[in-house]
């Protein structure tokens, strides 16, 4: 059988009719949906990497250009959100086959989310352990969190984001940082679960206003609360990314800048504060955390607008997206200092 290298990229037809903003394997990785600024939103079937022969489905809805699709964890079904300029949030449903033999159903609109007065510039689904729930980002500057509930009813939180606009959200990971290493218990009873870690609910938002802000949900008051600024950029923050993490001490936070900069932010413990590092594209390598031993020369720029930012499963690969149309990733050697690994040229 042969074996499909890397560095061999596979194009795919997906007759849209302008400019593709988002692509988004599912879970699984079978499925692609991509959306563009044609207003529609289109889903793919994908088999062995490629993409399946049919024009797959397309979904109409938007009435402006589509800047964003996510796809929920299936077992909450086969949804996926999308967002775009007309300000709207749409929730997509597939029907299931009507009778044993049938055709799969196509796709129906379960969520029209309104409530903001302009562009809609993101959306993320919050870890499925804490339900099915949507933060999005609205250039109206506020950040809404919308939560499915058990009555089949949607709950809608907005509030106050960034000044200007907010152009990103990402969610924490559910695990507890440091979980994997904390001693179980040992007044446990034989035989019964351990007490579980409560997962809190929590994400970033990237803004307008050059700054990052960490969300926290506190359950006494039932409200968001802003738990963290992070100051580091000197333009608008186009991407926020929050590392996986399966349960180590410390924390990450990748951001992309109109700047033409990308900052690593890490927390080692949950009270320390978070420091920042710079990734340095002229050496390859990225300058000292801050704290650390001083740089004799200035953090190296990337050679335009960083739009996109995306770690692996893992946690430990950053891939970051130029607008010089590269994408380059990059990773944490032993001695902490981030190295680019690879870089693709679109």
């Amino acid at each position: 059988m042969p074996s499909t290298t890397a560095g061999e990229p596979i194009p795919i037809e997906t007759s849209h009719e302008d400019m593709i903003h988002d692509a988004q394997l599912d879970y699984y990785g079978k499925r692609l949906a991509t959306c563009s600024s044609d207003r529609t939103v289109k889903v793919f079937d994908v088999v062995d990497g490629e993409t399946q022969r049919s024009n797959g489905h397309t979904l109409k809805g938007h009435t402006g250009p589509v800047w964003q699709v996510a796809w929920a964890h299936p077992k909450f079904g086969q949804i996926l959100a999308s967002c775009s300029y007309d300000g709207k949030v749409i929730i997509w449903k597939e029907q299931q086959a009507q009778g044993p033999g049938a055709a799969a159903g196509g796709w129906a609109k379960i969520k029209e989310h309104t409530l903001h007065k302009a562009s809609v510039n993101s959306v993320s689904w919050a870890p499925h352990e804490l339900g099915a729930i949507l933060a999005c980002a609205s250039s109206d500057g506020s950040v809404s969190v919308l939560t499915f509930k058990n009555d089949g009813t949607w709950g809608a939180d907005v509030f106050e984001g960034h000044a200007i606009g907010c152009n990103a959200v990402s969610w924490a990971p559910a695990v507890q940082p440091g979980s994997l290493i904390i001693p179980q218990a040992s007044n446990t009873v034989p035989g019964q679960q351990p007490p579980s870690v409560q997962s809190a609910k929590r994400f970033a938002s990237a803004g307008c206003d050059n700054l990052v802000k960490i969300w926290g949900f506190r359950d006494d008051k039932q409200e968001w609360v802003v738990e963290d600024i992070l100051e580091g950029h000197t333009d608008w923050v186009r991407d926020v990314a929050w590392a996986p993490n399966i349960g180590l001490p410390r924390s990450y936070i990748a951001t992309a800048s109109q700047d033409k900069t990308v900052l690593i932010w890490t927390k080692d413990t949950p009270t320390a504060p978070w420091a920042k590092t710079a990734l340095d594209p002229s050496t390859s390598a990225s300058v000292s955390p801050t704290g650390g031993s001083p740089t004799p020369s200035p953090a190296g720029r990337f050679p335009d607008v960083v739009w996109r930012v995306s770690w692996s499963l893992a946690g430990n690969i950053l891939a970051v997206s130029c607008g010089d149309g590269k994408v380059t990733l990059w990773k944490e050697n032993l001695k902490g200092v981030w190295e680019c690994v690879s870089d693709m040229t679109s």
